[in-house]
């Protein structure tokens, strides 16, 4: 046990500011009442937890996870996914119809590197239309069974992580995966185009009458990649008259269009089937505290609410001010052949308020909810923002479990960064919260080695 480091600074310091004959009540009463000054340090709390499972998320993000991969010291984990479109309002129809069009493709951008698992294992998918709109909230544990037909297939391929459609002249720090799509998915999106406009208004009129696709695995296993963004793209001729010599020649363009992309505004899920290794299941039996992602598990918190505030009132006083509390985790990265690392940012939020959080969109409070991101340097996780959170529990008269009952979970983070000039680096500001589904992940959390520490300053009367 820590005992409470306790800093004094006498008030009698004070006092010889105010050491003349002209010195003012203010003054006097400095000279009087000698006042102590202390900032008292507790860090003497602990805290307890266990693993739990958490099987289902819902997947609010724009990354896509397609693959199979068995890792002995993770587990295994399969994942598809569906997802709408938002389409283009305006296609170009000057000089083009549907039967300019060429060809169709769908294309699934990845940045180079970023997948799990082997790179060259060749694995196989298929691209199907969904017949109906997707369920909105959806999750991680979705079946698309029902919103597909296997008589609707689009495409399939074959392809690797190192050997995917890729531009070495430019560098550029992405790849693709490309399907080839039905010619006549383009020349109906042509027609559609020209006899109902309206429809590709809005997402929810452009998916009525086009509900949007479902990509799974077909064979292959050893590779999860992350799909960060998919876009349909219609190559087409178009005929122009260009002048040469003032003479106008017709003269024919081979054009490529994006005329659907998954956005943010659009459903896009992807389809998680988690199992947990049996090294992992016996770690946690054994009592060791892991979060695991996407739909793996997380932790439920025991925080000492209570002994954090009777410390508090029993060494403050009247003029006491609560400084800071921060709460830091130690984090132990789990060895495994695949390089699954550790998750970047983990969110504290009380249990009976998790639903509500992801629910509503919710970003962390300071009061319900806490984020943390990981330190490689110090291999921890520190939530440094809890001072409000104590300061309104100090306000009730009485706290429940409902009050210190915490969940930590893995969370992808959205951000947004704004400047007020150009010579300025600007602020970053945390716009979105979502379960993490990004890749898999894992970490080991030692909750008997976590570090709470509270500081606040009082006075008292010497």
């Amino acid at each position: 046990m820590k005992c409470p480091l306790i800093i004094t600074a006498l008030g009698s310091l004070l006092a010889l500011c105010a050491c003349n004959d002209d010195s003012t009540t203010i003054g006097s009463t400095l000279v009087d009442d000698v006042m102590t000054s202390e900032i008292v340090v507790d860090s003497t709390f602990s805290v307890t937890g266990r693993t739990v499972d958490n099987p289902v998320v819902q997947s609010r993000t724009l990354t896509q996870l397609i693959g199979r991969l068995d890792a002995k010291e993770y587990g295994s984990i399969e994942s598809d996914f569906v997802c709408q479109f938002m389409p283009s309002m305006n296609l170009d129809t000057a000089g083009v119809t549907a039967a300019d069009v060429d060809s169709c493709k769908l294309i699934m951008f990845m940045t180079t590197n970023d997948f799990t698992g082997d790179s060259i294992v060749p694995m196989g998918l298929e691209v199907y239309k969904l017949n109906k709109a997707l369920p909105s909230p959806i999750y991680s544990n979705f079946s698309p069974d029902g919103y597909y037909s296997t008589a609707d297939k689009l495409g399939e391929t074959i392809y690797t992580a190192n050997a995917l459609w890729n531009d070495s002249v430019n560098q550029l720090s992405f790849r693709s995966v490309q399907v080839d799509l039905p010619k006549s998915l383009a020349t109906d999106l042509f027609n559609h185009f020209e006899r109902v406009p309206e429809d590709f208004t809005t997402p929810a009129a452009f998916t009525s009458w086009f509900p949007g696709i479902y990509v799974t695995n077909t064979f292959g296993s050893g590779r999860v990649m992350n799909i960060t963004e998919t876009r349909i793209n219609v190559y087409y001729r178009k005929k122009m008259q260009v002048t040469v010599n003032d003479v106008e020649k017709d003269t024919i363009y081979n054009l490529v269009r994006s005329y659907m992309a998954v956005t943010p505004e659009v459903i896009t899920n992807n389809n998680i089937d988690l199992t947990i290794s049996p090294e992992i299941r016996g770690m946690i039996n054994s009592g060791d505290n892991i979060l695991i992602a996407p739909a793996g598990t997380e932790v439920e918190l025991t925080f000492p609410l209570a002994d954090i505030l009777a410390s508090y009132r029993r060494g403050a006083s009247k003029l006491s001010v609560l400084n800071n509390v921060s709460f830091e985790i130690p984090a132990e990265e789990i060895a495994n052949d695949y390089n699954i690392e550790v998750p970047q940012h983990v969110l504290m939020v009380l249990k009976n308020k998790k639903s509500e959080f992801f629910e509503e969109n919710k970003i962390a409070d300071s009061g319900t909810s806490f984020m943390a991101t990981y330190d490689a340097t110090k291999k921890s996780y520190t939530f440094s923002e809890m001072r409000q959170y104590i300061l309104d529990m100090l306000e009730k008269s009485t706290v429940t479990a409902d009050d210190w009952t915490f969940i930590l979970t893995p969370v992808n983070l959205e951000t947004e960064t704004t400047s007020s000039s150009y010579y300025t680096s600007g602020t970053t500001y945390i716009t979105n919260v979502s379960p993490y589904v990004t890749k898999p992940a894992m970490v080991k959390i030692s909750l008997d080695k976590a570090k709470i520490k509270m500081t606040y300053s009082k006075q008292s009367q010497k």
